[in-house]
């Protein structure tokens, strides 16, 4: 996990750096048409299908008994290209989501969790360890919230 992550900070680092101040919000936006974005594509073709896993199986389940069904997946996947294709500004509703949303699953929510699992058999550090970071990560969400409803209502 740390190795993906110093992978992608040093991806973003260098693109800062090769591109400056003009860096756009997307990394992939500085770079030219090629082999990157043909990579990106390729790299969405095969995660999409992981990613709607999830959606498929409460889909099935809700609607066709929980057995697989195979235009129930496609009109999933239209519907999610559909939204891509004609949401306007959709990278900023991409950055509304992802600080809104992301933050707290990823980070929030399983401390709070442990605590209300652990509670009590957790020591004093623990606790507090748990508790400041689910308000630093707070406070940086709503900050990153505010941040993209910002920008989408200046345009």
């Amino acid at each position: 996990m740390a190795f993906i992550c110093l992978i992608y900070g040093s991806f973003g680092a260098l693109s800062y750096f090769a591109f400056g101040q003009q860096t756009e919000e997307m990394i992939t936006a500085n770079m030219g048409a090629g082999l990157v974005k043909f990579g990106l594509c390729v790299n969405l073709f095969f995660t999409l299908p992981i990613m709607m896993n999830p959606v498929y199986e409460i889909v099935e389940r809700r609607f066709w008994g929980g057995r697989y069904c195979l235009w129930l997946r496609w009109l999933s996947v239209l519907l999610v290209s559909l939204v891509a294709i004609l949401v306007p500004n959709f990278a900023d509703f991409l950055c509304l989501v992802s600080s809104g949303v992301c933050c707290a699953l990823a980070f929030v929510l399983p401390s709070l969790f442990h605590l209300v699992v652990f509670i009590d058999k957790m020591a004093w550090g623990t606790w507090c360890s748990h508790v400041s970071g689910m308000v630093v990560c707070l406070v940086l969400e709503v900050s990153g919230t505010w941040c993209a409803l910002e920008e989408m209502f200046s345009k």
